[in-house]
């Protein structure tokens, strides 16, 4: 899937993240329901401010996924089985609406990381995201 380098500097974006999931995370739900309005459906229980709460641990909670993704690259069917389980099967979240957190997520790390976020760099998070995408739908029927 990602070559070598396109690891390397996936996890070296990652390790400017790192302590800041939670702030990302809340940014990029807020930058998702701004930008595509119909996404909120699937977080009635967030409000739309930025140090709310529930927002920042729910942002946190998808970043460390992402974590868990990105130290699994080898193996992401298996370490995101549960992930995609509980989207497919219980939360029933359109497999649709990843393309746009993909999207929101990688505006997100481009406006803070700025000049260290390189056209390399979004190209690599890009394939990996996509790929975590594809794990993520496969579940679905």
């Amino acid at each position: 899937m990602l070559s070598a380098q396109e690891r390397a500097q996936v996890a070296q974006v990652w390790d400017l993240i790192a302590g800041h999931e939670a702030s990302f995370g809340a940014e990029l739900l807020l930058r998702l329901f701004t930008v595509y309005p119909s996404t909120k459906v699937y977080f009635k229980h967030l409000g739309f401010c930025p140090d709310e709460t529930q927002l920042l641990t729910h942002g946190q909670r998808m970043l460390e996924a992402v974590g868990v993704a990105v130290r699994h690259m080898d193996n992401l069917r298996a370490a995101l089985s549960p992930l995609a389980d509980l989207h497919a099967q219980v939360l029933r979240v359109d497999p649709s609406n990843f393309p746009l957190l993909i999207q929101c997520f990688q505006v997100v790390l481009a406006s803070h990381l700025q000049g260290e976020f390189t056209v390399e760099m979004q190209a690599a998070w890009d394939k990996f995201l996509t790929g975590v995408s594809v794990v993520l739908t496969e579940k679905y029927r």
